[in-house]
């Protein structure tokens, strides 16, 4: 009988461990893509997220998400993005330095069915960037579907520096998440979701060596914070800032991240084999303001109540196992000299004011705001900044919930800050206008938390990318209140469209690719530019030449017959090929401007 009871007794206990084990899934780590050349598929689809019915997410090259693109600074890199959803959408580069025509923000808008091939010289620092749809008001409904990826870039100073580097086993993405279902496991647009995924796992465990790993932690949440910091409170090393590697590794035991920002820790599991800790957020003790600190009761606004409001919750389980070949032991002492930009360069100073909007919100809008008292307008230029100089942006926040702050094109070195209210910053450290920033905002970043009641001052320098069509995007990355209009928009160098400066802060603009077509600029006294296609009729390839040899192109658009895009050409190379392969017999158009005048003229081609 004994015997018996003591055969169950161990059967229960594995089943009883099982079940524990049963309860974790190994963290999804997306595919690599690396080279020059990169093609993007976007499309509608299925994913098993929950137990139960398929969910419908939206996917580029797979079933969610897309895939993490490795570049080396320096190298060209050439997009092949195909847009085969149902919807409109853009891809912004978020991080990115490049030519606004480039940068996949709400003014280039790529169609169904269509192809757009930006490409640009990157000149990012090493660091972990990412990609992800920016098409006005409907931002948070594609990203909420999961369209989004990471971007790697690596450089000679930091290769030069005894870090992991081993993609998925010791140098691990982690993109953190939440989302909100429906009772059929459909994803619902919402402020905060009641589920937390990382890498789109749900309840995620990893197996990690036994050695320094690295680990590059987005926050792609659409509005919630993340207190990060591991169950046994160990020590951790932040080594990078959105943007760039900071001086040296700065010890922590907590990091709050907001939506759209990225760091690197390295965190020493050497020794450690057959243990385990978690990560978790811990949300319980977010200020006043900050999103994710409202509590889930019955006295919380219903659009914001949610499972994870103001708690602590997990967010990854690693296992230790044993170490790999050539394992990195040590924390580096130093990284990379960070030379920041200096203020007292700067010539002008830009004051933004952030502020509830009120009974102004659009209908159906809770909570939302606006930037010195302007909702976004797609046809408005805010700012027209020149070329080289260097400004100082003031960032004061006039409302109760922080926002954290995005700009384009430049990456930014914090000078200030000033809390009304106290509080404590990314990194843990309390401060305020007389206090020093903490260390790990030293380094370079694109994304600010501008904190409730407070003000928030960084300096960058507008090097290059003149152009007076396409403008850059500022904006709160909060994603509701981005779709909203708590957004602006600034064009970098001289290039002004002629008769329509009303100031130095604000103009009107026609655009080039507005609302999904084609227009020129009208206010440009100039010939069109003269160009033949050829070979005309074809049935595989097209190449164009301009009569004027002084003119280069700043974009060509092909249509078919009934007007639908099919290419995006922003800067074609005359030396190029246009692939006709795959269309239909038929009457195409193509649309080409010219980089001098910005001039648009059309041109017919047949295809056999």
């Amino acid at each position: 009988m004994n015997k018996l009871l003591l055969i169950l007794w161990f059967c229960l206990s594995l089943l009883i461990t099982q079940t524990g084990i049963a309860q974790y899934n190994r963290l999804w780590i997306p595919d690599t893509l690396s080279g020059t050349q990169f093609t993007l598929r976007m499309k509608d689809t299925l994913s098993q997220i929950l137990p139960g019915q398929q969910t419908l997410t939206e996917g580029i090259n797979g079933k969610m998400w897309g895939p993490t693109m490795f570049f080396n600074k320096g190298d060209t890199v050439h997009m092949h993005v195909y847009n085969n959803l149902n919807d409109s959408t853009t891809l912004h580069w978020h991080g990115f330095h490049l030519p606004p025509v480039m940068d996949g923000g709400p003014h280039q808008i790529v169609p169904p069915g269509t192809i757009w091939e930006p490409f640009w010289q990157v000149k990012n620092r090493a660091a972990m960037y990412w990609y992800h749809p920016h098409l006005h008001m409907t931002t948070e409904k594609q990203l909420n579907k999961t369209l989004g990826g990471l971007i790697i870039v690596r450089d000679p100073l930091e290769a030069a520096i005894k870090l992991p580097r081993k993609y998925g086993i010791d140098d691990i993405p982690l993109i953190l998440t939440d989302r909100r279902f429906d009772a059929q496991n459909q994803l619902v647009l919402s402020h905060y979701g009641d589920t937390m995924f990382t890498n789109f796992t749900l309840n995620a465990q990893y197996n990690v060596p036994a050695q320094v790993v690295r680990f590059r932690i987005l926050t792609a949440s659409a509005e919630r914070t993340y207190n990060i910091k591991f169950s046994d409170g160990r020590t951790y090393y932040v080594i990078t800032s959105d943007a760039g590697l900071l001086n040296a590794p700065v010890a922590v035991t907590s990091y709050k991240m907001h939506p759209g920002e990225r760091i690197e820790i390295l965190v020493n599991f050497s020794g450690q084999s057959n243990k385990s800790v978690v990560l978790r957020a811990y949300n319980d003790v977010l200020d006043n303001g900050e999103p994710g600190s409202e509590p889930n009761n019955s006295n919380t606004n219903p659009q914001l109540r949610n499972a994870l409001g103001n708690r602590v919750f997990d967010m990854c389980r690693f296992d230790v196992g044993v170490q790999t070949t050539n394992p990195v032991t040590v924390i580096p002492s130093a990284l990379t000299p960070v030379y920041p930009i200096d203020p007292a360069t700067a010539t002008v100073t830009r004051s933004l004011t952030f502020s509830a909007a009120g009974n102004n919100c659009p209908p159906n809008a809770f909570g939302c705001g606006w930037i010195n008292n302007k909702f976004y307008d797609f046809d408005r230029i805010d700012y027209r900044v020149k070329q080289g100089t260097t400004e100082i942006w003031e960032l004061r926040n006039n409302s109760s919930i922080g926002h954290p702050f995005h700009i384009h094109d430049v990456s930014f070195n914090i000078i200030s800050s000033s809390y009304g209210g106290g509080g404590s910053y990314s990194g843990g450290s309390s401060y305020s206008a007389s206090s020093t920033l903490p260390a790990t905002m030293a380094g370079w970043k694109d994304v600010v938390f501008v904190p409730a009641w407070s003000s928030m001052r960084f300096v960058a320098k507008f090097e290059d990318n003149c152009d007076s069509i396409h403008p850059f995007m500022y904006h709160c990355h909060i994603l509701y209140h981005e779709d909203a209009g708590m957004m602006g928009q600034f064009t970098v160098g001289d290039c002004f469209v002629a008769g329509k400066n009303s100031g130095n802060n604000s103009s009107s603009v026609e655009t080039l690719v507005g609302k999904g077509k084609l227009t020129g600029n009208k206010n440009i006294i100039s010939s069109l530019p003269e160009f033949t296609v050829y070979p005309n009729p074809t049935h595989d390839k097209i190449f164009l030449s301009l009569k004027d040899p002084s003119l280069g192109v700043y974009y060509v658009t092909v249509k078919d017959a009934v007007g639908r895009t099919i290419y995006m050409l922003p800067g074609y190379r005359l030396q190029n090929a246009i692939d006709v392969s795959f269309l239909t017999p038929g009457t195409y158009y193509v649309i080409l401007q010219d980089d001098k005048n910005k001039q648009v003229n059309t041109k017919k081609f047949i295809i056999k």
